[in-house]
């Protein structure tokens, strides 16, 4: 039987905890490009330039093998996403027409479909072994899911971890991709590997150990919490 839909005074806005590197600067840009946007563009409006932008990003990415100048585009594709993902949510609070229930289910699922299709592009595009970039969409949906569960049962929406969140990433990858515009691969014991097979494992690493770690609190955290009701 399919669940009920909670009732919006049943559902508690989670808390967003944005602890990045960037996230002080980040948090005075998105005020004040809030303040200064036009009447007539909406938040939803900014959702869809987000989840736009990483589409424009894979299939850039999907064709960089033959034209490794589109590597620029998907640098730009990341800008655009950064831009609409991030300040829909400081608009709508800006202009105190919040969404909550709304905000964050569509938050995840076009962060879902933006990944698949950034990642998706990235794995077919030459530049990385397409095992390292499948395992790094896997590595990012399970982050979505536990972020997403983290944030119902906890009340706290957790967007970054170890100073490391949305925006960091973007940075992080668009300076690997200008890297390997640059130099594709590096010589490794006088073999040839490819620069983002080894920026790739690398996150793969850290994401998975990040990942462990706060399902691990998470868990225990809620345990004790029920457990406190007996």
């Amino acid at each position: 039987m399919p669940a009920t839909a909670a009732s919006p005074e049943d559902f508690t806005d989670a808390r967003r905890e944005l602890t990045g590197v960037t996230a002080r600067l980040e948090r005075r840009a998105l005020l004040w490009l809030a303040a200064r946007m036009p009447s007539w563009v909406a938040p939803d409006h900014l959702t869809a330039l987000g989840v736009g932008g990483l589409g424009v990003a894979g299939a850039a990415y999907a064709a960089s093998a033959r034209w490794p100048w589109l590597l620029l585009v998907v640098n730009a594709g990341l800008v655009l996403n950064w831009l609409g993902d991030s300040l829909d949510g400081t608009l709508a609070r800006y202009r105190q027409r919040t969404r909550p229930r709304y905000g964050h289910y569509v938050d995840h699922v076009v962060d879902g479909l933006g990944a698949v299709a950034l990642l998706g592009g990235l794995a077919v595009s030459g530049w990385i072994t397409p095992s390292v970039g499948l395992g790094l969409l896997v590595g990012y949906l399970l982050f979505l899911i536990h972020m997403g569960y983290a944030a119902h049962t906890t009340g706290r929406f957790t967007m970054s971890y170890e100073g490391i969140g949305g925006t960091e990433l973007r940075i992080g990858l668009a300076l690997v991709n200008t890297l390997v515009l640059v130099r594709p691969t590096v010589t490794v014991n006088g073999l040839p590997v490819l620069v983002l097979d080894i920026a790739g494992s690398i996150a793969l690493v850290g994401m998975a150990a990040m990942l462990v770690r706060a399902v691990c609190v998470t868990a225990v955290e809620l345990d004790r919490g029920d457990r406190a009701r007996w």
